[in-house]
């Protein structure tokens, strides 16, 4: 481990503790949190998903950050990205339960909003399932285009705010890798089982158990890309 892993772990530390251990806080977090959900997933997805392309970066290069990387334009990225995440949230796990009992499956709306039972996973597995099939792969696909134009203008911030060129872009993107592997692989064998845990979680942990797995996904992207290279 290099110096500048150690600041870098030291700097997380002092970011993430005062949330354990001061009380006032995490009052204060809880409290803005669930008065203003679709701010927090701006923010969460913003500093916890672009972390997660941070390490991602570190696995594949050796540096957190580099020239036409684009931090900041990865960070705006995913807030927005957080926003329509937070959507899809609440469409997604109000109305798959209410579609289950159209189907003849009786209590699951009741069951999401109590303890753990086997009704509640089915429920949970299920919205995982619709969101990741209907939402997931127009999100991957948007994020990927936008991940080119950024790359494409060196990571700056004034080329981030020129138009993208969605067309070009869609023509020349690696759609064998984009099928074969985010989707087929990353959807059913991480996303949805992973995504199961987050609906049978409190709704006020949700969004920030989600935005911790972007950070799992940047790694397990970072090691998938260095067996691709070798």
């Amino acid at each position: 481990m290099k110096k500048r892993d150690l600041i870098f772990i030291a700097c997380l530390i002092i970011f993430f503790l005062p949330f354990f251990i001061s009380d006032q806080v995490f009052d204060f977090y809880s409290s803005f949190n669930k008065a203003h959900g679709m701010i927090m997933s701006f923010i969460k997805f913003a500093i916890l998903a672009t972390l997660g392309e941070v390490i991602g970066l570190r696995i594949r290069a050796g540096v957190y950050n580099k020239k036409g990387f684009g931090l900041l334009p990865r960070a705006i990225v995913w807030g927005f990205l957080g926003l329509t995440i937070k959507l899809s949230f609440v469409i997604f796990a109000v109305g798959t339960p209410v579609f289950l009992e159209y189907l003849g499956v009786n209590g699951v709306v009741q069951a999401m909003q109590q303890g753990f039972t086997p009704i509640k996973l089915l429920g949970a597995f299920a919205i995982s399932t619709a969101l990741n099939l209907i939402y997931a792969p127009v999100m991957m696909t948007l994020h990927k285009i936008i991940d080119t134009h950024i790359l494409n203008n060196n990571g700056t911030l004034s080329g981030f705010f020129t138009p993208i060129k969605f067309g070009d872009i869609m023509i020349n993107l690696d759609w064998s890798t984009q099928w074969n592997f985010i989707f087929k692989k990353t959807i059913p064998f991480f996303w949805i089982p992973a995504q199961t845990i987050t609906f049978l979680l409190p709704k006020e942990f949700q969004i920030l158990f989600a935005a911790l797995l972007g950070v799992a996904l940047g790694i397990i992207l970072a090691f998938a890309n260095l067996k691709k290279t070798k």
